[in-house]
């Protein structure tokens, strides 16, 4: 039963469902019909509006067609604005007013991009031509001002001027002698020393001269830049330098000079060389830096065509000299030039830097190199030089040897140079360390003057005098290193080895020179009447007229003795008061004793003053004028 009222339920609903559904149908059926007949009339409306609405597109292109046209009026009479404007201010020309007239330019070039991506206009290549040709003529008065504002603010400078920009250790003195001109190691402080750039060109130009040089660059005229430039630049440079003293010497000349002028112009070249570097080089960058800024290649180009005859003017007399004929009194001057491009290496590096430079970084680097090298063989000569020497020169008088004087002092003055040498030793040497490099080579130079002096002690006939001469030259060694910077590189060893030496030919000369007549004075060989040797004290048996004959050879030696070395000479006070000392403690004592013991047999007879010619006080006083270096016929005291 609840089963069938169920289905009942659900049939009556399902029912009721078709009903409805039936219903929604006939009204989507009625709104379609509605919309359809919308449709229609839309149609029918937008076929009556087309003709109105293709009027209104028409003239709405046409209005904006007109805008467009009208907008390229504008901006086309805008360029000739700015071509007649920039027209004007071109036939006017910079001079007047440098800023607006590169505006001009400017001007120019923004009318000329315009017309060339606007072909389209009718005269547009007739403008364009007219553009090009003032812009051209802009650029030759461009051209024109940079190279006469160059020209007209490009002077040499004055040596007083360029002397104003160096320390003051390093300026001329009032005698117009320069401290520069001195040697290099006297200017320790040199290179730490405050310079003062001259000022080559003023400052207010070089911002006019760097825009005329920019629009010279972007207008392609490159080569034409650096070519007004150069020629400008290089001939004011140059002159600068010939006004300073620099000339230009070839190898030949230097060749042909005396040495004394030589010298002197080396002495300047190292000034000058000091001076082109620190002031006018530097300076000379430092403009070229600024006119080309933005241009580094070209900055670095046109620095290095300006500079470069100069450089090889300064350069070429050094390397003349390094290649000239080897001489010792060379040595210090090449150390000199050495030094002074050690100085100069760093500024060379930082002012001549970039590719367009390495010809002349290399060229500066090769001399000091070659100075290094030929003051290297120079000093090897030099040692050769003294074992060498065989100069004829005699000292007759056993005195110091000029030679041995020279090489003392030479050495002497070699150490006034230990930093430099040290540095050249370190660097073009074997790899030893450049202290016992520097040592060793000065110990075999004392050794090639000790061998020389052997060798010229031997010219004299009496062995005295070579002793006397020996012990004379190697104590002047031995002082001279004792007194100076040599001690402490050659060693307390060496000095009291060379002083046993100076000892050992003192005494060889005592023994050489008095030992015969030591032997006068001597009891023995004094034959007593009986025939026996004189023993003890007694004196009785000696035969008179044998004690005369010993007298007499003791005056004739002696007198022969005193007037020989009274020519002689002991330079060295110490040294000769010791060396007379010497000779009197031998003498003096065995010629008292002689005196005493043998004296009285000889007073007693006839005519004992023509024996007995001096006492032992004569003799001390006599002795005290050896060594003295007199002439032959200068009077005893």
């Amino acid at each position: 039963m609840a089963i069938d009222n169920g289905m009942d339920l659900l049939s009556e609903r399902a029912l009721s469902m078709r009903e409805s559904l039936q219903k929604s149908q006939t009204i989507t059926d009625n709104v379609v019909s509605i919309l359809g007949s919308f449709d229609s009339r839309l149609s029918a409306l937008e076929s009556a509006m087309r003709p109105t609405q293709i009027r209104t597109h028409a003239i709405r292109k046409a209005h904006e067609n007109i805008d467009k046209t009208l907008k390229s009026a504008e901006a086309i009479l805008s360029q000739f604005d700015l071509l007649r404007q920039a027209e004007t201010k071109v036939l006017k020309g910079p001079h007047e007013d440098l800023e607006s007239y590169l505006e001009a330019i400017a001007q120019l070039r923004k009318v000329i991009r315009y017309f060339s991506s606007n072909k389209s206009f009718k005269n547009s290549d007739g403008v364009l031509n007219h553009a090009n040709s003032l812009l051209g003529k802009a650029q030759s008065k461009l051209e024109e001002e940079f190279k006469q504002l160059l020209v007209s603010y490009s002077k040499a400078v004055e040596p007083d001027r360029l002397f104003d920009g160096l320390p003051n250790s390093l300026r001329p003195s009032a005698d117009g002698e320069g401290n520069g001109k001195s040697h290099g190691h006297h200017n320790d402080d040199a290179e730490t020393a405050a310079y003062t750039l001259p000022i080559l060109i003023p400052s207010r130009v070089l911002p006019l001269l760097h825009d005329l040089a920019q629009q010279m660059v972007q207008a392609g005229h490159q080569q034409l830049l650096l070519q007004i430039y150069k020629e400008t630049r290089t001939v004011v440079l140059e002159e600068s330098l010939r006004k300073l003293g620099v000339e230009k010497l070839s190898k030949e000349d230097v060749q042909r000079m005396q040495w004394e002028v030589l010298e002197a112009k080396i002495g300047n070249w190292i000034h000058f060389m000091r001076i082109a570097v620190k002031l006018l080089f530097a300076g000379e960058r430092q403009v070229c830096d600024q006119i080309f800024r933005g241009f580094d290649s070209l900055s670095d180009q046109c620095f290095a065509e300006v500079t470069v005859s100069s450089v090889s003017m300064l350069l070429s007399f050094g390397d003349a000299i390094a290649r000239s004929k080897r001489s010792p009194e060379k040595l210090f001057v090449l150390l000199d030039m050495y030094e002074i491009m050690r100085e100069l290496h760093t500024e060379i590096e930082t002012i001549f830097k970039g590719k367009a430079c390495l010809e002349i970084r290399n060229s500066a680097t090769g001399l000091t190199k070659r100075l290094a090298q030929t003051a290297q063989e120079t000093f090897g000569d030099f040692e050769e030089a003294v074992e060498k020497d065989a100069t004829k020169t005699a000292v007759l008088d056993g005195t110091v040897h000029p030679l041995t004087s020279y090489v003392i002092n030479y050495v002497k003055f070699l150490f006034d140079y230990q930093a430099t040498l040290k540095q050249l030793f370190s660097e073009f040497g074997n790899g030893d360390d450049s202290n016992s490099q520097l040592a060793s080579v000065t110990m075999r130079i004392m050794q090639a003057l000790q061998n020389n002096l052997e060798g010229k002690s031997k010219q004299y006939k009496d062995q005295a005098l070579t002793h006397l001469f020996l012990m004379n030259n190697i104590h002047y060694m031995v002082r001279s290193v004792r007194r100076s910077e040599a001690k402490d590189l050659l060693g307390d060893d060496w000095v009291q080895r060379h002083r046993r030496i100076v000892q050992q030919h003192a005494n060889l000369y005592k023994r050489t020179a008095w030992t015969k007549i030591l032997q006068t004075s001597s009891a023995q060989g004094l034959t007593s009447s009986g025939g026996g040797s004189v023993e003890g004290g007694n004196s009785s048996g000696v035969s008179r007229g044998l004690l005369k004959e010993r007298f007499k050879m003791f005056n004739m030696q002696f007198d022969e003795l005193h007037q020989r070395q009274s020519q002689w000479t002991v330079p060295d006070t110490e040294l000769r008061e010791s060396l007379r000392l010497a000779v009197a403690e031998v003498l003096l004592p065995a010629y008292r004793s002689f005196l005493k013991r043998f004296g009285p047999l000889v007073e007693s007879g006839k005519n004992s003053q023509r024996y007995i010619k001096y006492t032992a006080e004569d003799l001390e006083r006599l002795l005290g004028e050896l060594f003295e270096g007199k002439s032959m016929n200068e009077p005893r005291r």
